[in-house]
């Protein structure tokens, strides 16, 4: 059973048991005096162990008041100016716990990625074309999705979400070769404040080691670019050498960790934030 994405008064949040937490995805400047009694209420009641939001700075006293702290920052986030803060409060404090052999692992990805910036001069191999995905390619996606992830945050495996989504705030990019969906990502926009989220990479095994991520994000940027998006980000799996590397190859900064997130890949994970502000 994939989490909620409902509305609390006038804002937006995600939540269920499959990420066992609370994820405040858009917070009502008209809500900030009732949404965190109402968050803590809501993770009482189902026995969520993470309450996980991303507000702007004006936001920030009363939720750092009631014992959330800042795990990760994107600067210039919202209109005028204001940076994005992802707090976290953890209901059950071992969840806040990560391990000193994982700690350690996260700090070498990170410097490794780091290590890597702007070495992006690459070219998609031949025999392969990198083009949008469009509503008759909807069936590969949800296959490719279903086949790379054990689990996921959000229903990607089921076609009438993929189409749903193409169809309001999520434009999804694949590699293709000859009518093979072999790789995808997407980006998630959000209008309003022109900030869009790359996410949703998968690439076949049979294909994995070409860099196929690199290029679907070089294409995503230049399209979002396109259609006004000011500041892109990611929040990737902190385990993952390849997408830290990508995001930091192609000049994303670091923002932070989120620990223990998000389930991906069968349990839950850390996730590292990257962001760029568009040009």
């Amino acid at each position: 059973m994939y989490d909620k994405v409902e509305k609390i008064e006038n804002s937006w949040i995600q939540h269920g048991k499959l990420n066992d937490r609370i994820y405040l995805m858009s917070l009502a400047r008209e809500d900030m005096h009732t949404i965190v009694p109402c968050l803590n209420e809501l993770a009482e009641k189902k026995g969520y162990s993470k309450i996980f939001v991303k507000v702007p700075i004006w936001a920030t006293f009363d939720f750092s008041r009631d014992g959330y702290i800042k795990e990760a920052f994107i600067p210039d986030f919202y209109p005028g100016g204001s940076g994005a803060y992802f707090m976290a409060k953890y209901p059950h404090p071992e969840r806040a716990q990560q391990k000193q052999d994982e700690l350690e692992k996260i700090c070498s990805i990170i410097d490794l990625a780091k290590s890597k910036a702007d070495c992006n001069k690459k070219s998609l191999p031949p025999g392969l074309k990198l083009i949008p995905v469009k509503e008759n390619n909807i069936d590969q996606l949800a296959a490719l999705y279903s086949r790379v992830f054990k689990s996921y945050p959000f229903p990607i495996f089921d076609t009438r979400y993929l189409r749903e989504t193409m169809e309001s705030h999520i434009d999804y990019y694949g590699v293709f070769k000859e009518e093979m969906l072999i790789s995808a990502s997407s980006a998630e926009k959000d209008t309003d404040k022109q900030n869009a989220e790359m996410t949703d990479f998968a690439t076949h095994p049979d294909f994995s080691g070409k860099s196929l991520a690199l290029f679907l994000l070089r294409l995503m940027e230049v399209e979002m670019k396109n259609q006004k998006m000011r500041t892109l980000y990611t929040i990737a799996r902190a385990f993952s050498h390849s997408m830290n590397i990508t995001f930091a190859r192609n000049g994303y900064e670091f923002g932070g960790t989120l620990v223990n997130n998000t389930n991906i890949y069968g349990g839950l994970e850390s996730m590292n934030v990257w962001y760029k502000q568009v040009k």
